[in-house]
C-alpha cells in the first residue's frame, strides 16, 4: 500500500463540455519517490486501472528550490499496455483522404491495424469549408492499446507541418472527428522546430488513490 494517498484528477482535455475530448488521468506525487516499487511497474499498474488513453504522473524536480519562482517538474505518461514517449510520432502512417467527410465515416480493420510496422495510423483531410477548422483527423493506435484515441495530441505534432506546409499556414485548427471530438489549436514554431498545441480543458473528477 502506499505510505499516503495520493491525489489525482481526470481531465477532458481539447473540449469544453464534460465526456468529450481526451479523458486523462492526472496523478500528482510529491516526488519520485512517492510511487511505490521506485519504477514504472506501479505507474502502469494505475494505468491500467484508469483505462484511460493517457494516465500522467507529475513530481516536482528536487533539484529546484521549493519556493523557486518558476518550479520544474518531471512527466510521465502511461496508456493502458506501455509508458508513452511523445517523440515517437515519426512512426506513424498518414492517409490522407479527400474530404472531412470520408475521415468522419472511416471504418477502421484495427486487427489490419495492428499489424502496421509504425505506431499507428492517422487518416486526416481538408475540413469542409466554412467549418471553421483547416483540417479532420483521427488516429487509431491499437498496439497501445487504444483502437482509437479520443484526441491525439502527439498525432498533431507530425500533423501540423503536414498540412501547414500544405495550406501555407503557421497557424491551424484541428478537429478530431472520433465518437468524442475535440479541437486542437496549433502554431509552427519554425525557428526551434516545434509545435505549439492549445485547447480548453475540463476537469470531471478527482479523488484519491489509496493503492
Amino acid at each position: 500500500m502506499a505510505k499516503k494517498g495520493i491525489q489525482y484528477v481526470v481531465v477532458d482535455a481539447f473540449t469544453a463540455q464534460p465526456f468529450k475530448g481526451n479523458p486523462a488521468a492526472v496523478c500528482f506525487l510529491e516526488d519520485d519517490a512517492a510511487a511505490p516499487a521506485g519504477d514504472g511497474r506501479w505507474m502502469q499498474s494505475v494505468a491500467v486501472e484508469f483505462n484511460l488513453s493517457q494516465t500522467a504522473f507529475f513530481s516536482r524536480d528536487s533539484s529546484c528550490a521549493a519556493d523557486a519562482a518558476t518550479p520544474r517538474f518531471h512527466l510521465r505518461w502511461f496508456t493502458p499496455v506501455v509508458s508513452v514517449h511523445k517523440s515517437v510520432t515519426t512512426n506513424d502512417f498518414i492517409v490522407e483522404l479527400s474530404s472531412g467527410k470520408e475521415v468522419a465515416d472511416v471504418l477502421p480493420n484495427i486487427e489490419e491495424i495492428r499489424k502496421c510496422a509504425g505506431r499507428g495510423v492517422i487518416v486526416t483531410a481538408p475540413a469542409p469549408a466554412g467549418s471553421g477548422y483547416d483540417f479532420f483527423t483521427r488516429f487509431f493506435c491499437p498496439k497501445f492499446g487504444i483502437d482509437e484515441d479520443p484526441v491525439c495530441g502527439s498525432a498533431h505534432c507530425v500533423l501540423a507541418p503536414y498540412w501547414g506546409g500544405k495550406l501555407g499556414k503557421q497557424k491551424l485548427i484541428a478537429f478530431q472527428v472520433s465518437p468524442r471530438s475535440g479541437t486542437l489549436y496549433l502554431e509552427l514554431d519554425v525557428v526551434n522546430r516545434r509545435v505549439r498545441i492549445q485547447g480548453e480543458a475540463v476537469t470531471v473528477m478527482a479523488g484519491t488513490l489509496f493503492a
